[in-house]
Parts: structure tokens; sequence; C-alpha cells
């Protein structure tokens, strides 16, 4: 195959953008001679700033269309679209080139979250990336996904524990996180000191969790998403909800601890686990036979039924720290 200029896109999430790791190593080493450049929103930069399988990244900071002229510059030869929005289909009626793309299968999950018709395939969402790129000659290597924590960062300002869990309490959404009293509960069955990991908006949250549970260490809103990935990287497990923190532990192949509320796991989005050690040390939780649930393929500020059971039922019993 002779030498291809390849655009990606993928402008959101953090946890998504992860996802997409794999296509990137396994075009670059399958076929080094193509190059290989990446376009993502501006705020995504540090999780793919030191991918060494990415030639170039383009970022969206406010103008589609300065974007899109930019981009025009480079004579791309192909698209690979794993996003498949408005945006990224605009961008590639624009440059008129070939594109690969994602099927979200929004219809199979529209057919889950209202009528719980369950059409979805047994498929990780990385193993149906991965077919977009099949067309190319792309093979999965199986290595799972990638997460390169920046050298230059440090853990020195923290003084951690020689062992602890983690613990990371955010997601964007309010039904995909456990209520406070249920994170203390979870919290207090840990024997193990627990790192707590979130941003800025989570900084309260895990202040109180700090002051009520006496083993905790409250680190969210004061470090960043690499120091977050290094921090996880020193650990012995952690847990997390259905966010990106989940992903970035997946890259890092730590024993994940994953809780569900109004998502599942069937929607393909579960850690995607290489290490067959840290996959026999992990564990889902959810809870099952609701009738609601699931609810959203993306989640609410508040449970649409007003009882939450999805997460107030949540049993712990399980856990094995």
């Amino acid at each position: 195959m002779h030498n291809l200029k390849i655009l990606i896109a993928r402008f959101s999430s953090i946890g998504d953008i992860v996802l997409t790791t794999p296509v990137m190593r396994c075009l670059k080493t399958q076929f080094p001679q193509h190059q290989l450049h990446f376009v993502t929103k501006r705020q995504f930069q540090n999780v793919l700033q030191t991918n060494p399988y990415i030639d170039k990244i383009y970022y969206l900071d406010n103008d589609l269309h300065d974007l899109i002229y930019e981009l025009k510059l480079e004579k791309y030869d192909c698209i690979i679209d794993l996003h498949n929005n408005l945006r990224t289909k605009m961008i590639w009626s624009s440059l008129k080139i070939k594109r690969y793309a994602f099927d979200k299968i929004n219809f199979e999950k529209w057919l889950m979250t209202s009528f719980k018709i369950d059409l979805l395939p047994y498929v990780h969402i990385v193993d149906r990336y991965m077919e977009v790129v099949a067309h190319l000659g792309v093979k999965n290597d199986g290595k799972g996904l990638d997460f390169f924590i920046d050298p230059n960062d440090s853990l020195a300002n923290f003084d951690l524990p020689s062992e602890y869990v983690v613990y990371a309490l955010g997601g964007q959404h309010a039904t995909k996180r456990l209520p406070l009293k249920k994170q203390m509960e979870l919290l207090g069955l840990l024997k193990s000191k627990v790192v707590l990991i979130g941003g800025k908006d989570d900084f309260l949250t895990g202040d109180l969790l700090e002051r009520n549970c006496p083993n905790t260490i409250n680190l969210c809103g004061k470090i960043t998403i690499n120091q977050s990935a290094m921090v996880m990287e020193k650990s012995m497990k952690v847990y997390t909800h259905d966010t990106g923190m989940m992903h970035i532990a997946a890259a890092l192949q730590k024993p994940i601890v994953s809780i569900w509320g109004n998502t599942i796991p069937r929607f393909g989005m579960y850690p995607y686990l290489t290490n067959e050690a840290s996959i026999a040390a992990s564990q889902e939780l959810e809870v099952k036979g609701l009738s609601c649930r699931p609810c959203s393929k993306i989640g609410f500020d508040k449970c649409p039924k007003g009882h939450f059971k999805c997460m107030e039922e949540m049993d712990f019993s399980q856990i094995t720290d």
C-alpha cells in the first residue's frame, strides 16, 4: 500500500479518545509509512500529546471553518471518522476525501433504553473501532488501550501511602455516580488506604468523604489528568464509575471495580483489559433486573423515575479489597 496521509477524527470525551488508541497504534506499527493526524477538542490535548503514534494533532478551539481551512491544506487521502457526528461529517464533506466511518449503533441503543429490546452486538467498542480500519488492512494486535504518562510530570508535592487503592468518584452525569451516602458506605468497607481522584467539581464531595472516612486522601481538583494516571498506575486497584478514568485505568492494566448506574456494560464500553491477572481481579457492580435500566446511553442530572434504584440498591458485599 502506498504512503497515505490519514486524518482520525474524535472530538470527545476523555474516555472515548482513550478507547481509540488501539486504532492509532495498530495503524502506525503495521503501516509506519503512513502519516497519521488526529483532530479533537483543545481540552483533550493532554490525553494525546504524548502519544508516539500520532504525527500531528489539530484542535478545535472555536471556529470549525478555521479548522477546516487548516485541514484542507494537508491534502489528506482519507478520514477515519470515529465520532460520526455533524462536525466530523462537515469536515469530511469539505475535504472531499474517502471516509471510513464508525457505526454508533444509535438505533440499537435507543431500542435498549426506550423499550429494553436488546439488539446490541456482543462486541466491545474498541473492536468496533478496529472494524473501521480493517478496510485498510489493519488488525487488532491485542495489546489493549494506551495512555502515555508524561515523564516530566511529578507527584513529589503529594504524600501518598506506600500501598493504596483509588476511587475515581467523578462522572459527567449524576446518574452515573454513586450518591454520597453510598460512597461513604463503599469507602467504609475498604480496608486499604483510599486516594480520591476527580475534577474540581468533585472537590467538595471528596472533602466530605475525607472528613468522614478516615482512610481517605482527597486529591480531587488538585491534580491533572496526567497526575491522576500516575496515581492510578501506583495503586493496587481502581474503583470507578463509568467514566474516562475507568478507561485510563484499563490502559494502565489495573484491576478495576467498575460501578454502573443508568448505563450498562452491554453498551460495549466496559474496561478493555488484556492482562489476565487484572481481568481476574476486576469486578462489575450493577443492580440487575430493574425495568427502568438502562434509561440513557449517556446520563441525566437526576433519576428520571425519582428513586435512583440503580445506585441506591447497589450491593457492595461481593467486593474484595
